[in-house]
């Protein structure tokens, strides 16, 4: 297919409303609306119907877990799909069968096919968003290539959520904090009630450790609806320690479940939150039928060494080395600074710092100001309508920290001037954004 095709399907798709890159979105059942997508989904042949599935959702570790668990099914011979967001660099990131993202043509096709579904709602006033669409041809292509299961990630949320169409066989939700507050609400309780919507009658679940008012709207939620549920820190448990193989640092960990224990694991991700994605993931996989069936211990082992999360605490090599990694709330900015002390105890920290405006800006700032005092911070921001001015994070630095900040407006300056400072024996930490880190990547490329 020629390259003009499939930029003329991007521009199609680019054409239809993106709340990813809107700094306020009404979060009702108008705007994300589940009836418009069995529409559009049931007009192209219902192929969520078909399909086996799990489905994850949570604040935090959500996109990591599903990779995880990806990786495990691949591990097991399956023809297995991913489907997650957002993406660091292409769009076709978001869609995986195997080790593959989804091709240029096969997009180009799976727009072509869906298109005009979507203009008939268009013409009847229901237009589908951006992200239904591509819910749906996510859908549509993992159906027609026949995979054996789809490791799906929540976009936004869960009960209102595209992905919340599917009937899958476990339910996972990852590790609930206070993020998206506008549109999901601002307790834990609260969006812990939009993730748990994704829990369905009978349906298996297993949840990470979660704060206490979250675990609560859990726990009523799978009493509700009959659904078993299995804790990681309870029901399934963990050792971890940090490590290093072949140049690449992770976690080694070992893993209990009621049915098994898995030993002498290597991650090559970092954190011990990583550890916690990957007994969650475990537990999910002893709950899916067409997965418990070929689980091993040696099976398991060799699959978590393959595992690939781009942008999640990502290590760099280099002089100095650089870790990107998206952490885009407090808690995630918590974890990262953790796992930092745990992983580089020796090692002097740069920061380059850019966010979303809607996000928990101070929060995460006042992580950097106690709990990296003697770092220095070049504030920059991304191309993406979303950003923070530098100049206002800067300033909101200078008055919880006490210190003086540096501003750098271009990514590429800030990352060079950041690698300057750090000097042969520091290491550079890109945070704030995925779409601070996508654009760090796609500079590299």
């Amino acid at each position: 297919m020629a390259g003009g095709d499939y930029a003329s399907a991007l521009l199609y798709l680019f054409s239809a409303t993106d709340y990813e890159k809107m700094r306020r979105v009404r979060y009702n059942a108008d705007t994300f609306s589940l009836d418009r997508v069995h529409r559009l989904l049931a007009m192209i042949g219902s192929p969520h119907a078909r399909l086996r599935s799990v489905h994850v959702a949570g604040t935090k570790g959500k996109g990591s877990t599903a990779a995880i668990l990806h990786a495990v099914a691949l591990g097991c011979g399956l023809k297995a799909g991913l489907y997650t967001s957002p993406h660091l660099v292409d769009l076709r990131e978001r869609i995986r069968v195997g080790d593959r993202m989804i091709s240029q043509e096969d997009l180009a096709a799976r727009i072509a096919a869906i298109r005009p579904s979507v203009e008939r709602l268009r013409g009847e006033g229901d237009a589908p968003t951006f992200f239904e669409i591509f819910t749906a041809l996510a859908f549509d292509h993992f159906d027609r290539v026949g995979v054996d299961l789809a490791v799906v990630e929540v976009g936004l949320g869960g009960r209102l959520d595209a992905t919340n169409v599917l009937a899958p066989d476990v339910a996972v939700i990852t590790a609930i904090s206070l993020d998206h507050t506008l549109q999901l609400g601002d307790t834990l309780a609260a969006i812990a009630a939009e993730k748990a919507g994704i829990i369905k009658p009978g349906v298996p679940v297993v949840s990470q450790p979660q704060p206490d008012e979250a675990a609560r709207v859990i726990e009523r939620a799978c009493r509700e609806t009959g659904a078993p549920l299995a804790v990681v820190g309870r029901d399934v448990t963990y050792t971890w320690s940090p490590a290093e193989r072949d140049g690449r640092p992770g976690v080694t960990l070992n893993v209990t479940t009621p049915a098994a224990t898995y030993g002498g694991l290597f991650l090559p991700l970092m954190g011990e939150h990583q550890a916690v994605n990957a007994a969650t993931a475990l537990a999910a996989a002893e709950q899916c039928p067409i997965l418990v069936e070929c689980l091993s211990p040696e099976g398991v082992r060799v699959a978590l060494e393959r595992v690939v999360w781009p942008g999640r605490m990502e290590y760099v090599p280099g002089t100095p080395p650089t870790v990107i990694d998206g952490a885009h709330n407090r808690a995630s900015m918590e974890r990262l600074v953790e796992a930092l002390a745990r992983h580089f105890p020796n090692r002097p920290v740069t920061v380059v710092f850019g966010s979303a405006a809607d996000k928990d800006v101070d929060g995460m700032l006042a992580v950097l100001a106690d709990q990296l005092p003697d770092a220095p911070v070049f504030f920059t921001r991304t191309n993406n309508p979303r950003a923070a001015d530098p100049a206002d994070l800067a300033a909101r630095y200078r008055a919880l920290a006490g210190r003086e900040a540096v501003l750098v407006p271009d990514v590429a300056e800030a990352v060079r001037r950041a690698a300057d400072a750090a000097g042969s024996a520091g290491l550079v930490v890109v945070c704030g954004s995925l779409y601070l880190v996508g654009e760090v990547k796609a500079k590299n490329r």
